[in-house]
């Protein structure tokens, strides 16, 4: 599947897609899309810019949600304009689409939205590619069905993105044999490194999560092959507005990028850039 001038799938590297998980200000985003642009750059890594301009499902409605669909837009667009990088951001109904698609490469359906029928037709007949974080209550094989109503706008250039399995409360798993389950829909597959690691309302008011999980479940998603790695990544993990539990610091970033580049040639038989 083709985003721009990226390819998801096919025995291509990795994407990354990455930022932090909320939009908090302009100079913020400005200042995280462009270090990871130059990061990625330097590393031949294929990037898109993520960050949501609202997190309609916080544990408490007292926490930070975002800047709100008209001020995030303005900021991603601006975004897109100064360093010219593919974005994805999410949407949570049917009547952001629109707006939102004129403005973003990738519509994301967020987990616990990803059976909202209505959502899904709204988001495949924007034409866009769409990525559907698979619902933490979902066995993989499910998922068929979910992307399903996408296609059958027409739409087929759809991701479906693995983050976790709840297992009993305030706990999620990762079972990698349910990448190369998703694999079978016929679609992309990427997996979720940071929001697989949370605790959902482990913090009683705020989800926790167990942020030294990171790099080893990313690893076993790349050794298995995945088509794309999403990681919400922020400069000062502990300050981030929004899943600072599980937020990836952007100065480790680099050195495992390093290692997931070389597992990923190996694992697909990708030349070495020269």
């Amino acid at each position: 599947m083709s985003v721009g001038s990226l390819t998801f799938g096919g025995g291509t590297p990795f994407v990354l897609i990455a930022g932090p998980c909320v939009i908090e200000d302009r100079d913020s985003a400005l200042r995280h899309a462009d270090a990871l642009r130059s990061l990625t750059a330097r590393l031949h890594v294929p990037f898109v810019y993520k960050s949501s301009y609202d997190k309609a499902n916080r544990s408490s409605h007292a926490s930070f949600r975002g800047l709100g669909i008209q001020e995030g837009l303005n900021i991603l667009a601006e975004v897109k304009r100064e360093l010219g990088v593919p974005l994805l951001t999410d949407v949570h109904t049917p009547q952001e689409v629109t707006a939102t698609a004129e403005v973003v490469d990738i519509l994301q359906i967020p987990a616990f939205l990803c059976r909202q029928t209505d959502l899904l037709l709204a988001a495949g007949h924007s034409q866009r590619p769409v990525n559907i974080k698979k619902g933490q209550f979902l066995a993989p094989s499910d998922m068929e069905y979910v992307a399903q109503k996408i296609a059958s706008t027409g739409n087929r250039r759809i991701l479906l993105t693995e983050r976790g399995a709840s297992f009993g409360y305030h706990n999620l798993v990762s079972d990698m044999r349910s990448l190369p389950i998703l694999a079978r829909c016929g679609y992309p597959v990427v997996y979720d490194a940071t929001h697989s690691v949370q605790l959902p309302g482990g913090q009683g008011t705020m989800s926790g999560g167990q942020r030294e999980f990171i790099p080893p479940l990313a690893r076993a998603a790349v050794a298995v092959g995945v088509d794309g790695l999403f990681m919400e990544v922020h400069e000062e993990p502990e300050r981030a507005l929004s899943d600072s539990a599980t937020v990836f610091s952007l100065a480790r970033l680099e050195s495992l990028l390093h290692t997931l580049v070389d597992l990923d040639r190996v694992v697909k038989s990708v030349p070495a850039v020269p």
